[in-house]
Formats: C-alpha cells, structure tokens, sequence
C-alpha cells in the first residue's frame, strides 16, 4: 500500500491531469481515496464526452461510488489538483467526502473558499474539511502551459 500522505496523492491526482492535458482537456485530475487506497479515478472530459458535468472531480467520485457499490463515500478524500467548482464541490457534500484536498486556487469557478464556501457551508447537512496549496505550484504550472497553447493555437488560426 502507498505512503498515506497528500503529496503522493496529489501527484496521482496530477497524472490524471496530464491524461486530460494529452486529451486537449482542460488539466484538472482528481482521485478518491479509502482507508489509504485510490479507490476512484478521474479527468476531464468535457470536450470527449460533449458534457458539462464530466469533470475530473464528478468522474472520479462516480468511480468511486461504483468501486465501493455505494453512494456515501464517508471518511474519503477527494484530491484534485484545482479547486473543485460549486458543481464538484456540491457532488463531495452529497457523496459525504470527508475531505477536499486541492492544489491550486480557482478565481473564477472556485466553491472551496475563493468565490463560493459550498463544502463548510453551516446551512447544510454535511460538512468537508478544506486542505488547499498542496503541490499548488505544479497544477498551475500545467494549466498555464495549457492555456498557453491554447491561446497559440488561437493565434496561429486568426
């Protein structure tokens, strides 16, 4: 069994992103974690699956749920390398994810404390501990060369 630690998760969370990145996904990875094992998987695929809700977070608790033939996924953690949105952070409150573990902030989208509190929210029934910055430099990294690319894929068109 892996060192239980959130560094090595976190790096697993970030090979599922370069899976994404390979795609011509937007590079966010996401895995679940029981008891000290990966017991869910998950990357963007938002463009592949023509689906707004595919991503990496939602793909890797559905993974989970499957893995574990049940809905609540108590005392899990859910790493992702960005900070899930309203819709992924909602997804960990309802699945009962013990805790969200993620890399870099979101400035747009985030529902982890940079634009939205969904998992600490007091009005709701379950509540999800926050862990952030872990490995954040290497997730920003790998968006920023996304988008990067995207931006000189842009150019080269026009």
């Amino acid at each position: 069994m892996p060192p239980f630690d959130h560094q090595y998760f976190m790096e697993q969370a970030l090979r599922e992103a370069q899976k994404a990145f390979e795609e011509s996904e937007v590079p966010v990875g996401a895995v679940v974690v029981h008891d000290g094992l990966i017991i869910g998987r998950g990357h963007n695929r938002t463009e592949a699956l023509k689906d707004a809700t595919a991503h990496a977070e939602m793909l890797a608790i559905t993974s989970a749920a499957e893995r574990r033939g049940d809905w609540r996924l108590e005392d899990s953690i859910l790493y992702c390398t960005i900070e899930p949105c309203a819709m992924c952070a909602g997804a960990a409150v309802l699945s009962r994810i013990k805790t969200i573990v993620y890399g870099a902030k979101d400035i747009r989208f985030g529902a982890c404390g940079t634009i939205f509190e969904v998992p600490t929210d007091k009005r709701l029934n379950h509540r999800v501990e926050i862990i952030s910055g872990v490995m954040e430099k290497e997730a920003t990294e790998l968006m920023q060369i996304f988008f990067k690319e995207v931006r000189r894929r842009k150019e080269k068109i026009n």
